[in-house]
């Protein structure tokens, strides 16, 4: 499939036409569609997508050094660790994830959890001059 272009203004999108792809430390048909970020808008500071998994999928553990995320979930239901407390997540819960907690999500449930997910900056390498 053909890379999208880096755009640098506004733009609009059908989400049939962003393909599905399972990104690293995601298994088991933990899928996400990556809808703005630095490939397709030159967003330096963003990086939306929508997630969906299958029964059993999951993200493994892991820690952001710089990024914030949020989750929001919209159909399905999920257990979310943050640090070692699990929180089982529904329709309409969120979660912010600050930089340092270590975390991770499964699909616990029998049908396909679908959930939005915001991170900020793009990227998660600390800025080498202090800032984000």
């Amino acid at each position: 499939m053909k890379k999208a272009a880096r755009r640098e203004t506004a733009f609009v999108e059908q989400m049939a036409r962003v393909r599905w792809q399972e990104f690293p430390g995601h298994f088991g048909g933990a899928l996400s569609k990556a809808l703005v970020g630095p490939e397709n808008s030159g967003s330096k500071l963003l990086d939306f997508r929508i997630s969906r998994y299958a029964p059993n999928a999951y993200v493994q553990e892991h820690v952001h050094k710089v990024q914030e995320q949020v989750y929001y979930v919209i159909e399905g239901e999920g257990i979310l660790t943050l640090n070692k407390a699990t929180h089982l997540m529904r329709p309409h819960d969120y979660v912010y994830v600050p930089p340092g907690v270590r975390h991770s999500f499964a699909n616990t449930g029998l049908a396909g959890l679908v959930f939005l997910v915001v991170t900020t900056p793009a990227d998660d390498e600390p800025d080498p001059k202090g800032g984000k």
